[in-house]
Order: structure tokens, then C-alpha cells, then sequence
């Protein structure tokens, strides 16, 4: 068996931000999850009609994939190398490769074709990330460490191949990457600052109508425009859709308001200001409207209450209203 030494496992929130900061501290620098998300201003939202997952429009709460990754190379001095492939046998060599070396090695996924998923849980996305840590000589499967799982897992190198080169929206293309070097702590007092500024920008000042504060406005209108008296079926896909993106894949609405506050109570504790932990806990109750958006859509589509477009849009427009509040709020704080 061939294993990457002294690797720990790590479960974390999501799974972007979670293989990133795990693999940064096995290169020797602590940085939690949430430091992670927070660093890279990875906090967002956006609706994007014209990209389609499953045949229905994309609802974005964070930025796009590879953004964290590539968001922590500047603060923290890292320089991070990344590869894509024509062919599975090429993308298999040189991952046997780099575990050879004693690298752990970052991959880009689609959850359909992971079997140790549970089975409610394997749809069409492309963009789930896990680390590879080793690989066993006798039964050639590979050791992972998930994010969302409590252990780490084994996959057979035929399915990692199959997620690895699946086709579609955010196709793979057997990507992988690793750092080149060690990481280095950086000036918070400067890095901090500087990436909070970086998210209320995106969240407030964005030119397109669909990122951001207006964003959410945006996709309220859009759900609004569903006709559910003529095409209820149609309708509850459409809404189930936002709900799956919120509450299944990339951890989503709720979950990401949750680990941006917790960056900021870190925050509050490294530039030792108070009122960033204050503003965390309004971020949290945000993440709860959220939550209960989600659930108040999910009711809907089980039939539990009346499907009501109007009615949904408005919890949307109230958490956008809150959320505009919260971000000039954070802007001031700087």
C-alpha cells in the first residue's frame, strides 16, 4: 500500500473549501475551513439562466470552482499547479505518480459515479472535489479523504476514472492539483481587510443584474414568472432546482452564510474587532431565512401547502433586502 505519510483526514462543510484547507495544513500551516472560504472571498451568489444543470438553470452561492484554490495562492504565498487530460490512462499515471512522491492530491469529480456516495445523494455534478492520499497496491483502489464523509474511503481506480472524465456541465476533464510549495502565514492585517472588501464588492457592486444582492432580486422575478396553475410539474422542478443547489450541492445558501460567519468570528479575534462578532451572528440569522426559504419551497413540492409563487418570492426579496443591509454593514466595519 502506498500512502502519503501523516495525512489526516478532515471532515468539513464544503467540499472545496474543505480539501484546500486540509491539504494546507498537512504543509504545515493551521487553517480551518472557514479561514479558507473567508480568505479566498469565495462568498457570492448568483442566478445564470443561460447555464443549465440537469436541464434547469445554474443558482450559484459561492463563487465558481477552483476560485477558493486559486483565491489562497496570493495570501498565503502558495503556488498551486493544476492539470487536465485527454485520456484516463494519462490522468491515472500521473496521479500514481504524484502520490508517489508523497504529495496529496487534490480531484476534480462528479458525484454520480463515486459509489461510496449514498445513493439519494449520486446525481449529475462535476464539480465535487476530494483529496487523494495513497492508493492500495493489492486491490489498485484509491484512498480518499471526501470532505462530507466522517471517514476517509476507498474507490476503485474504474469509477474515480468515470468521475474524473464524466461529461457535461463543469466537465472534469481528469483535473488534478497539488501545491508546489509550502505555505506561508500571512499579514491578517492586511490579507483580512482585503478579502472582505473583495466579497462586499461582489455581493453589492456587481454590473450585472444576476451576481450579487441583485441577483437574488433577480431569481425572486424569475420564480415569480413561473406559471404554476398551468404547468404545476414544471414549476416544482424549477423551484426544486433552487433548493437543490442551495441544500445539496456546494453546500448552498444557508451553509455558506454559515461558514462566512464563522470567518468573520475568526476575523474578530485576529484584528481584534468586536463588532465583526456581531455581525456574524447577523449573518447567521440570514442563513436561517435561507433555510427557511428552503423549506417553505420544499412544503410546496410535497404538496404539504398550496404552490404559491408570490409567496416564495417575497422570502427571497426579504433576504435580499437583508442581505444588502449586512454587506454595507460589513463594508463599514473595514
Amino acid at each position: 500500500m502506498s500512502v502519503v505519510p501523516n495525512f489526516q483526514h478532515s471532515q468539513a462543510a464544503h467540499c472545496e473549501s474543505g480539501v484546500i484547507s486540509s491539504m494546507v495544513r498537512h504543509l504545515g500551516l493551521p487553517l480551518s475551513e472557514a479561514m479558507a472560504f473567508g480568505l479566498s472571498s469565495a462568498l457570492s451568489f448568483a442566478y445564470l439562466p443561460i447555464i443549465k444543470i440537469n436541464g434547469l438553470p445554474l443558482v450559484a452561492y459561492r463563487m465558481p470552482p477552483k476560485f477558493i484554490i486559486k483565491g489562497l495562492q496570493k495570501p498565503l504565498g502558495l503556488k498551486m499547479r493544476f492539470e487536465t487530460f485527454r485520456s484516463q490512462e494519462a490522468a491515472e499515471q500521473r496521479l500514481d505518480a504524484l502520490l508517489s512522491e508523497g504529495k496529496v492530491v487534490g480531484l476534480q469529480t462528479s458525484v454520480f459515479w463515486l459509489p461510496y456516495m449514498p445513493p439519494d445523494l449520486r446525481f449529475h455534478f462535476n464539480a465535487h472535489n476530494v483529496l487523494a492520499y495513497g492508493r492500495d497496491a493489492a486491490s489498485g483502489d484509491y484512498l480518499l479523504s471526501d470532505p462530507v464523509g466522517e471517514e476517509p474511503v476507498t474507490c476503485p481506480a474504474v469509477d474515480l476514472a468515470k468521475a474524473r472524465f464524466a461529461r457535461g456541465a463543469l466537465a472534469p476533464k481528469g483535473l488534478l492539483y497539488y501545491a508546489e510549495n509550502k505555505p506561508q502565514e500571512p499579514n491578517w492585517a492586511k490579507a483580512l481587510p482585503k478579502a472582505i472588501k473583495k466579497t462586499t464588492r461582489i455581493m453589492l457592486d456587481s454590473p450585472l443584474p444576476i451576481i450579487g444582492v441583485r441577483g437574488i432580486r433577480r431569481l425572486a422575478k424569475a420564480i415569480e414568472g413561473q406559471n404554476a396553475a398551468g404547468n404545476p410539474e414544471q414549476t416544482k422542478l424549477f423551484i426544486g432546482q433552487v433548493v437543490r443547489m442551495q441544500e445539496e450541492i456546494g453546500t448552498g445558501g444557508g451553509g455558506f452564510r454559515f461558514i462566512y460567519a464563522a470567518f468573520l468570528q475568526e476575523v474578530a479575534e485576529k484584528l481584534a474587532k468586536p463588532t465583526f462578532n456581531e455581525l456574524a451572528d447577523t449573518l447567521i440569522d440570514i442563513g436561517d431565512e435561507w433555510r427557511e426559504f428552503a423549506l417553505a419551497t420544499a412544503r410546496m413540492i410535497r404538496n404539504r401547502d398550496p404552490l404559491h409563487m408570490p409567496t416564495l418570492g417575497d422570502k427571497l426579496r426579504g433576504i435580499a433586502d437583508r442581505e444588502q443591509t449586512f454587506f454595507r454593514d460589513l463594508r463599514r466595519a473595514l
